[in-house]
């Protein structure tokens, strides 16, 4: 009797033993998480760099006023149009007319003299060749003709300047372009160099943005590779970020670094036929770099320990382990790797949070088409740097 009851407790025992175990491995497969994985791989993809940008006209002058005097007229108003050589100011003209008319007047008299002289030496002329006076007397004549001579110079010299102050009264567009702000009005009493306003040439504009040494270089060397081809397209993003109609091209740059920051400045050129950007405006320069063979890593999928970067590598195991990597430079969605990862390698693209070395998880790779919405140079991404 007591057989059968041993028997029954070892058959109790080991099917209670078999439930438990089924139990701990249905109970481990539930708590692998599934996660979306992909594939590293290398791809073309456009870079894109944005920089802090001040917008200035091609031609932004300062109109001053080269007399004093009171102003009579302003013949424009500020953001008008205009054109060269139209007229703009009027300074009141008449003691300018005065001090011509007087120029003019000491002119005549000088000519008069002068040929009153010239006579005068004719009659000298004749008779010392008569030996009725001494030759002296003949040099003297010459000395004030040639003193009457100097006096009509000196007069046109007046006359000349005296109608050139009477011009200056008048101010007048030095080219095409937009008048500014107009600070004096009608009546004022205008001191010589006091500005009367400026005007802009916009139809084309300066955007001047500072790049680093390293980018400086980077751009040099690309330069070197295309000598036939004109400065490398730009494009601009206005104050709103909304991007700007018409690329630019780069044109020139300084030739000093700047101490503090230990940035040059680089100049590209825009055509403004729409007078949409105005002198002194903001925005920032995207400059684009073509990239052949890149390793681009999602930001979704990497974490930092340590000022390191670290993702999650999917063996064939389905079993994950941290891997640290090395990135050349940060766009908005992805990290450009220098170094750490290589093409083929699996890495957890979402969820890290959620898993711990050596953890296994049951993989669900993502297609390459969800993947290509996300690289640079698609529609929907823009890439900045550090």
């Amino acid at each position: 009797m007591k057989g059968y009851i041993i028997v029954s407790a070892l058959a109790i025992s080991s099917l209670m033993f078999g439930c438990s175990s089924e139990t701990t491995e249905e109970k481990g497969e539930a708590e692998k998480l599934t996660l979306p994985i992909f594939e590293v791989t290398r791809q073309s993809t456009t870079l894109q760099r944005e920089y802090a940008s001040n917008v200035e006209a091609v031609r932004n002058v300062e109109l001053r006023a080269r007399i004093g005097g009171y102003l009579d007229k302003i013949y424009v108003d500020e953001g008008q149009q205009v054109t060269k050589g139209q007229l703009l100011f009027q300074i009141h003209q008449a003691e300018y007319q005065s001090e011509l008319a007087r120029a003019k007047a000491n002119l005549k008299s000088a000519m008069a003299e002068a040929k009153t002289a010239e006579v005068e030496l004719g009659r000298v002329k004749l008779l010392v060749d008569k030996k009725v006076i001494s030759p002296s007397e003949l040099e003297l004549a010459k000395s004030k003709l040639e003193g009457a001579r100097a006096a009509i110079e000196e007069a046109q010299s007046a006359e000349q300047n005296a109608s050139l102050r009477l011009s200056q009264a008048s101010v007048r567009a030095p080219f095409d372009g937009v008048i500014n702000r107009i600070p004096f009005k009608m009546g004022s009493l205008i001191e010589e160099g006091s500005l009367l306003t400026t005007v802009s040439d916009i139809r084309e504009v300066y955007a001047y943005f500072h790049v680093s040494e390293k980018e400086y270089l980077e751009y040099i060397k690309k330069a070197k590779t295309r000598p036939n081809q004109a400065g490398q397209e730009v494009d601009l993003l206005l104050a709103d970020n909304t991007p700007y109609g018409q690329p630019g091209k780069i044109e020139t740059m300084e030739s000093v670094f700047d101490d503090g920051s230990g940035t040059i400045a680089f100049r590209a050129r825009f055509p403004n036929p729409n007078k949409v950007l105005k002198h002194g405006a903001t925005g920032k320069i995207r400059l684009k770099n073509e990239v052949d063979n890149a390793v681009l890593v999602p930001q979704k999928a990497v974490f930092e320990i340590q000022d390191k970067n670290y993702v999650y590598v999917v063996d064939a195991a389905n079993k994950v382990k941290m891997r640290s990597f090395v990135p050349q430079s940060r766009l908005a969605q992805f990290y450009l790797v220098k170094s750490g990862l290589e093409p083929g390698e699996k890495v957890v693209y979402e969820g890290i949070q959620n898993i711990r070395e050596g953890m296994q998880i049951v993989p669900q790779e993502m297609s390459s088409d969800s993947l290509l919405t996300l690289i640079p140079g698609q529609p929907d991404m823009q890439g900045v740097t550090n």
